[in-house]
């Protein structure tokens, strides 16, 4: 009795793209086959469904053994057993640690504890990802957080450092890992409308403006903990609403920096004391942990004024206005609070 094997060898690791976005979504292989089929992919190839579910097979195994590299993406670049070329390194590695948006607003500012990973169940129900996936980005978030939390030096460049992701990809992860230090809440029904993009904005300018790191980078955790002498100075802030001639000095002084820049400019100014007095109110109350976790609710419940028509409207916004915020990234930028 006589049997014939077909054999195929070569040195390059072959990775199909859409069968590794179909294993990251956590599908299984038959799953997988069947979303291939429904793709047409049988008609293109000429390809039989055996070939193709040993095809599906192959490229699941070769993932499972590629995972436990992307656990450390450095591990990747320099193991020898799989031959894949950089770009093709790059491009598992920003996948792998690529999120939902949908999954990551159900989590942020959570405790990334086993706690929360027991509601992953509900998160998968309620936003139709898969289980698996969920699991996948959840266990990412958490790796990410363990391994930088406590690291001296910039959060984002600690990230790229270790996990080896995209500027915007690990500017992202930074804001994922500030928002799960200080547990700031994102979840109450009055905040939905607000996108993860929208609080990674506010993230990013809370790192470089109110965190240790923003003025002595000498400092742990320089990128993760809030400076709580500088919440302590915010009650400061005060006088700018129980001085009238400084409120209207700050109004002019502000004005003059936002005019032309913000789409409800007149509405702004014209409820410039409201809005100030809202706002001072909201930072003089940060000295206590629960009203820094809640700043985003007070913020929408507490800060009157033009506020109230930006809620639920982020493209009023002035558009991509982190180039004019940003510091250089040679400096930190040093914020005390100065009062005329």
């Amino acid at each position: 009795m006589t049997s014939e094997l077909d054999i195929f060898v070569g040195n390059t690791t072959l990775i199909d793209e859409d069968v590794y976005r179909l294993w990251l979504d956590g599908y299984s292989v038959n799953d997988a086959v069947a979303l291939r089929v429904r793709s047409g992919i049988l008609e293109q190839t000429g390809a039989t469904a055996a070939v193709l579910q040993s095809d599906t097979m192959d490229h699941y195994r070769t993932f499972h053994m590629l995972e436990r590299l992307l656990h450390a993406p450095p591990k990747l670049l320099h193991q020898l057993i799989f031959q894949i070329p950089p770009s093709r390194q790059a491009l598992l590695i920003e996948r792998y640690y690529a999120f939902d948006e949908a999954f990551v607003r159900e989590v942020l500012g959570k405790k990334l504890s086993k706690g929360t990973k027991k509601d992953l169940d509900d998160i998968s129900t309620k936003t139709g990802i898969t289980l698996k996936s969920c699991r996948r980005q959840f266990d990412n978030f958490k790796r990410v957080f363990k391994v930088v939390e406590e690291m001296r030096g910039s959060l984002v460049d600690n990230i790229q450092q270790h996990f080896l992701l995209s500027d915007r990809l690990a500017r992202d992860y930074a804001a994922i890992v500030f928002f799960a230090n200080n547990r700031f809440e994102t979840g109450k029904k009055k905040l939905q409308y607000l996108s993860f993009g929208d609080f990674a904005f506010c993230a990013e300018l809370m790192i470089q403006n109110w965190t240790l790191g923003a003025v002595d980078s000498q400092v742990d955790d320089m990128d993760v903990d809030l400076d709580k002498e500088f919440l302590q100075d915010l009650k400061e802030l005060k006088v700018l609403v129980a001085d009238k001639d400084l409120l209207d000095l700050h109004k002019s002084l502000v004005c003059t920096a936002l005019r032309g820049k913000l789409g409800v400019f007149s509405e702004m100014e014209a409820n410039f004391k409201n809005l100030s007095r809202g706002l001072v109110n909201v930072a003089a109350k940060l000295t206590h942990n629960k009203d820094v976790r809640d700043l985003f609710v007070d913020l929408v419940e507490k800060a009157p004024g033009p506020l109230g028509p930006l809620h639920g409207h982020p493209s009023w916004l002035p558009p991509a206005p982190l180039s004019r915020l940003r510091p250089p990234p040679t400096a930190r930028p040093t914020r005390t609070i100065k009062l005329p």
